[in-house]
């Protein structure tokens, strides 16, 4: 009895230290995988808090909240299932789709650019009064481009993995980068609140420095709103870059490495970060390019017909009004006519009265 119990304890001794192993090895592999988006993860933070600019201060946290829910919702709703899906059975697929939210992430990043260059004012006065309803879609929609760049990089690192355990790697990237993500813009966006309490306080070297944070927040998210712009053009840019050369295309991917490595070669110690810089520069220059002719093919085609469609609905009640107004002016001729036509007959009476009479 005693021998049996001590070889069942010996058993689930072996099988709780390959369970510790797997879990430490999945945890590494998560680590591993969460680095390797780091970049798109420093993006995602910067994109985000121009969604709350001009917001009142008591919405910011519950906006960073909808939108991190959202970002939740986007991982496991949908691309989770859909990049693990891919990944068993058309891996074939993961690329193009991919390239389109990258396309997408360029148009967004052009078509911000395109608006304050050529519609400044009408810009700064939509910041000034936001649809938050509007916001939180639109703050949603592009996470959902981060997000599935953040869980394919992270995939392509464990993609010899199980399933079960690329589902548990997978899940815990997605949790972690969310709270890594919407907690870093949350403390962005509540500075100045911070700041404001510090300067309120009786310690004098805290309310300097809060007076500070202050007057520098407001500085820091424009920074931001043109950190998450270049974001958008670097990270799509990138994407399709990268794309071009999984599809088979070495051609452009092979002249920004090349630029990028002799970029690295050529400045001793700081080469790792000018050769990033070149290739970061040089990515946003290409999504900028695809942007901009997304932006005109849309301006010619969608948003003309859209305009088209307007002008027509504008168009349609003067060209009811104007038979309304002739109604009136083609019957007035006629009332008058009417006592004319009656009056010879009131008379003919008066006429032939006075001959019985005389």
């Amino acid at each position: 009895m005693s021998a049996g119990l001590a070889a069942l304890l010996d058993d689930v001794a072996v099988l709780a230290r390959a369970a510790a192993a797997s879990l430490d090895d999945v945890g590494l592999a998560a680590a591993k995988a969460g680095s390797k988006a780091a970049g798109v993860v420093i993006d995602d933070a910067a994109v985000t808090p121009q969604y709350v600019r001009g917001l009142a201060a008591e919405r910011e946290l519950p906006i960073v909240k909808r939108i991190a829910l959202g970002s939740l919702r986007n991982k496991f709703l949908i691309i989770l299932p859909v990049i693990l899906l891919l990944s068993q059975f058309l891996p074939v697929l993961l690329t193009p789709l991919l390239m389109i939210g990258g396309a997408y992430l360029c148009y967004e990043g052009a078509e911000k650019v395109w608006a304050k260059i050529a519609h400044h004012d009408a810009h700064e006065e939509k910041q000034a009064q936001p649809d938050e309803k509007t916001l939180i879609a639109g703050a949603i929609r592009t996470d959902l481009i981060l997000s599935a760049e953040i869980m394919v990089i992270s995939l392509n690192e464990v993609a010899d993995q199980p399933f079960l355990n690329r589902l548990i790697i997978l899940t815990i990237v997605a949790v972690a980068m969310t709270i890594l993500v919407y907690g870093a813009v949350g403390l962005i966006v509540k500075m100045d609140d911070v700041g404001l309490r510090l300067a309120e306080g009786s310690n004098k070297g805290l309310a300097g420095f809060g007076r500070g944070l202050v007057k520098a927040m407001p500085k820091v998210l424009t920074a931001l709103t043109v950190i998450g712009t270049a974001a958008m053009l670097w990270v799509g840019g990138h994407i399709l870059l990268v794309g071009t050369k999984e599809l088979g295309w070495h051609g452009l991917y092979d002249v920004v490495h090349h630029l990028e490595v002799a970029a690295h070669d050529g400045t001793g110690a700081l080469g790792g970060v000018v050769g990033w810089l070149v290739n970061t520069v040089l990515s946003a220059i290409i999504g900028l390019i695809v942007g901009a002719l997304i932006v005109v093919f849309m301006m010619f085609t969608f948003h003309r017909k859209s305009h088209a469609k307007t002008t027509e609905h504008a168009a349609e009640p003067t060209a009811e009004a104007a038979p309304e107004a002739d109604t009136p002016a083609a019957t007035t001729p006629v009332a008058p006519a009417e006592p004319k036509a009656e009056t010879p007959a009131v008379t003919e009476p008066k006429t032939e009265d006075p001959k019985p009479h005389h």
